[in-house]
Order: C-alpha cells, then sequence, then structure tokens
C-alpha cells in the first residue's frame, strides 16, 4: 500500500503529514511559515519537515510520492510558484518540484492549496462521486477550484478558477486584483470585517461587536440586529457569486469550506435559500450545496492526494 507525503504551505503554517491510500492521517506536524525571513528558509522548513515525515513513514521506499499545496498561483507541470501576493512575500518564482525532487528519489506534485482542497474532496470527501463540482475556501480571502469531468479545470497557465475575483457589483470598492466589487471583498473574512467597519463609520451608535469577522458572526448567532444586516449583505453577495458559479459550469455540488464556512448549518442554509431564489429552476435542481468535509486537514490531506490520484492517471496512460 505505502504512504504519501502531504505538505500544506501557508501564510501563517506549514502542516505535513504521512498519508495512507485511505486518506487516513498516520503522522503529522506542523511549524509556523515565517515568510518574512525569506523563500530559502522556508524552504528549507519544507525540506526538513519532509524529512521528519519520511522518518516517520520508515523506509523511504513506503513511500510513494510527496504531494504539496501552496498559497498562490503555480505552474502544475514545473511545480513553480507563478505568483503569489502579500501573504507569502517573494515566493513568486520558488521552484518547489526541482528543489524537492532534487533531495528525494520519489514523486512530487506541486499544486495551488484550493486545487489541493478540491482534490482531498473528490478523494475522500463529498466529491467522491462527482466528476463535476466547484470548490470554495473562504478564508481571509476566497479561493476556488473546479473540477470538470474528473480533472482540475486549470486554464492557460494553471490561473483557473480564480474564483474570488468574480465581481457581484460592478460599482463596488476596488479590490486588489484590479477589478471592482469582488466577492472576496464581501464573503470572506476580511470582506465581512470590511463590511462591519464601514456600517460603525456611518452610524453613531453602539455596538456589541468588533469590525472583525469572528465577533460579528459571534453576534449574528446571537440575533443582534446589526450583525444580522452585515451577515446579510454576505450571504446576498455570495448567493449571488455561487448562482453565477452553477450557471458557468453546471456542478453536480458546490463544496463551500474555510473558516467563514464553519461558523455553523445556519451560514449554508441561510445562503441555499439566496442561492435557490438566484438560480435557473433547472440548473438548481441537480446540484447540491454542501460543507466541506475536512476543515484544517483538508489541505494536507488533498496534497498528499494528489500522489494516488495522479499516479493512477499516469498508470492508465493519461496525460496530465
Amino acid at each position: 500500500m505505502g504512504y504519501a507525503i502531504g505538505v500544506d504551505i501557508g501564510g501563517t503554517k506549514v502542516q505535513f503529514a504521512v498519508i495512507d491510500r485511505g486518506g487516513e492521517i498516520i503522522n503529522r506536524h506542523r511549524v509556523p511559515t515565517e515568510a518574512h525571513k525569506g523563500p530559502e528558509q522556508l524552504m528549507h522548513k519544507v525540506l526538513l519537515g519532509i524529512d521528519m515525515m519520511m522518518k516517520s513513514a520508515g523506509a523511504e521506499g513506503e513511500v510513494q510520492g510527496i504531494g504539496i499545496g501552496s498559497a498562490g498561483q503555480i505552474d502544475f507541470r514545473e511545480g513553480t510558484v507563478l505568483y503569489a501576493g502579500d501573504t507569502l512575500p517573494d515566493w513568486t518564482g520558488t521552484a518547489i518540484k526541482r528543489l524537492v525532487t532534487q533531495r528525494y528519489n520519489t514523486r512530487v506534485y506541486v499544486d495551488n492549496d484550493v486545487n489541493v482542497i478540491a482534490m482531498a474532496e473528490k478523494m475522500y470527501g463529498v466529491g467522491k462521486h462527482c466528476d463535476n463540482f466547484v470548490c470554495l475556501a473562504l478564508g481571509t480571502g476566497i479561493g476556488g477550484a473546479v473540477m470538470e469531468s474528473g480533472r482540475l479545470l486549470r486554464g492557460v497557465f494553471g490561473g483557473a478558477a480564480e474564483l474570488g475575483h468574480v465581481s457581484v457589483d460592478i460599482n463596488g470598492p476596488r479590490c486588489s486584483c484590479g477589478n471592482n466589487g469582488c466577492i472576496e471583498l464581501y464573503a470572506s473574512g476580511s470582506g465581512i470585517a470590511r463590511i462591519g467597519l464601514e456600517m460603525q463609520r456611518n452610524e453613531s451608535v453602539s455596538y456589541a461587536w468588533r469590525p472583525n469577522s469572528r465577533d460579528i458572526i459571534r453576534a449574528w448567532h446571537q440575533d443582534d440586529p446589526s450583525a444580522t444586516a452585515v451577515m446579510r449583505v454576505v450571504i446576498r453577495a455570495l448567493g449571488a457569486a455561487v448562482a453565477g458559479y452553477i450557471h458557468a459550469f453546471n456542478p453536480e455540488v458546490v463544496v463551500i469550506g474555510g473558516g467563514v464556512a464553519e461558523s455553523g448549518p445556519r451560514f449554508l442554509q441561510e445562503l441555499d435559500q439566496e442561492i435557490d431564489a438566484r438560480t435557473s429552476s433547472y440548473m438548481r435542481c441537480c446540484c447540491r450545496i454542501m460543507a466541506a468535509s475536512f476543515g484544517n486537514d483538508a489541505g494536507v490531506i488533498g496534497a498528499a492526494a494528489q500522489v494516488w490520484f495522479y499516479g493512477e492517471m499516469e498508470c492508465m496512460q493519461y496525460v496530465i
């Protein structure tokens, strides 16, 4: 059977795990990213963490491959970071696959962090029996991935499915991507905080919450009227975006995860109602809205799952 090693490189932490073929975590480790120390230091941490996982898995021959998920846009074939924003400063241009392959005599796969979350869902989660689904990660920002006919949609250079940068308001605030009114400005953790702060600035009343997503969501669950007003904007905007994804991709499932979506069943229930109101009935009837399966482990499980998924494709002589 053997094992796969998964690595999830994020803005605050790097997670490592040994995963068996059934998706179970056998051993795990995590370290702070400390991206401000530069890409060389970060790659050093990645290699040391893989060393540790190799030893915990026993003989190196038991490890069938290494899968890595990283924030940023990734050239999948080359395993190189094409673009990384402020989350991982100076990470752009890092040849992750080459550096890891030089050290270990095994298969190595590198992909975008949300693509590997979608891979976890495809191999072990709610997408296991679906060939067509959309995956959204609602965190500090919004990441997206699209599984089309059983394969990830990549586009020309790997930049497809930047679903957080689909506009829901052409007159909305300016986004860092250059567009206006991107859904990331409304339904991410930072977007919720932005809307809350704007409300507090415009109204000279006291609030039972601070303008951050955690406080606003907590107050919303307590039926605070002002927090409910914020979340109404969030859910309406996200519902409009998801309705657009359903019309664009005709998925069987829209999988929604990340810290915002994990705030409780009420969020998905109200979002589901909003999507119903905005989607053509013939498109909506075949699409379910479902919570992601793996929480904080999604990235590291999905990173490792690449080894099994693409290994099987190679055995069948498919072109990746």
